[in-house]
């Protein structure tokens, strides 16, 4: 892929070229050991303790759908970022970009939805901003969200931490947060019933990091879906990752919306999911005690870490073949959260 001197809608999108404005741009100016981990969040050191910190911005289009808005999503996607490091989210700070003549009403809307959802995460918005833009300079409201945490215990969680022989779990559907502000957006008439999986997980890690040791990686896929993430941690732990066709949960109503407009899931942005690396020996128990959460009543185990080849995902069909899952090379739905 050629390079480019200008931002493109493919940057925004948490693929390759995501990744690589990341590490040639980005990581040139801000490099440190901390943010060469290149998790979702960051461990941060204080005399005699740690937090957790991680950052996120939102300008997800359209602002209100089937399952959520811009608001819960703003808050559990960061409540998630912050719980995939391994720890307990505690505090939100929250930055609003508002068009002017964006109404009140659809305001208060998004700020009581927030609200629900920190209640429900257990985590409290403490400071924040607001800044009014001229009409035209910006698309409705845009939202920052940045958490703060501490680590449950002594537990060590990152994309580097995968190691050959542990299998991959995930905690229900896939794509059905995509494929909800996607048809959304276009105004399509589906006659299915599909929602976005919007949800705090921090209750559910809490769980799992407390009761079962074994624990390598957590990782929310997001931005560019199961293939891209997982692409990440096979680059992050120099490892080979395997999936299975036949065990991934998508719903039919998500496969018919996939097929019609040539789609595919493994893509497709979750904002309610979770992928667990766990050693073989503790799968079964953790797969029993996910079941138990509400969030996690649907986990399956999808794939294993494999040897080689490193830094690379492959994808067994069902028709018992196998073919390369490649980091999405562009934007296959913007402004998706």
């Amino acid at each position: 892929m050629k390079k480019t001197d200008q931002i493109l809608l493919g940057h925004g999108s948490g693929g390759r070229l995501s990744h690589r404005l990341l590490k040639d741009t980005f990581l040139k100016y801000f490099s440190n050991s901390e943010l060469q981990e290149l998790n979702d969040g960051a461990r941060l050191k204080f005399p005699g303790d740690s937090l957790v910190f991680s950052t996120d911005s939102y300008v997800v289009d359209p602002i209100f759908f089937p399952g959520g808005d811009i608001g819960r999503l703003a808050v559990c996607g960061t409540v998630n970022d912050v719980a995939m490091m391994g720890a307990k989210p505690l505090y939100l700070s929250v930055a609003f970009i508002i068009e002017e003549g964006f109404m009140i009403s659809d305001l208060e809307k998004i700020l009581a939805s927030m609200k629900e959802a920190a209640e429900e995460a257990g985590v409290e918005l403490v400071t924040g901003d607001t800044k009014v833009v001229p009409r035209s300079a910006a698309d409705k409201i845009f939202i920052n969200t940045t958490g703060i945490g501490v680590p449950i215990g002594k537990v060590q969680l990152s994309g580097h931490f995968a190691r050959p022989g542990d299998k991959i779990l995930i905690n229900g559907m896939i794509a059905d947060h995509g494929i909800t502000v996607m048809a959304r957006r276009e105004g399509l008439d589906l006659d299915v019933d599909i929602k976005s999986d919007a949800a705090p997980l921090n209750h559910l890690v809490g769980m799992i990091l407390k009761e079962l040791p074994g624990i390598r990686v957590m990782r929310d896929p997001t931005r560019g879906g199961i293939a891209t993430t997982l692409n990440e941690i096979a680059l992050q732990s120099d490892v080979g990752i395997r999936l299975f066709e036949d065990q991934l949960p998508v719903s039919q109503a998500v496969k018919a919306v996939c097929e019609i407009l040539g789609l595919d899931p493994l893509y497709i942005a979750n904002e309610g999911k979770m992928l667990v690396f766990a050693a073989e020996q503790y799968v079964d128990q953790l797969q029993a005690l996910m079941k138990t959460h509400p969030y996690g009543r649907q986990t399956c185990v999808i794939g294993s870490v494999e040897d080689g080849p490193q830094g690379k995902v492959f994808l067994k069909t069902s028709l018992g073949n196998e073919r390369l899952i490649e980091m999405l090379a562009g934007e296959q739905l913007p402004r998706i959260c």
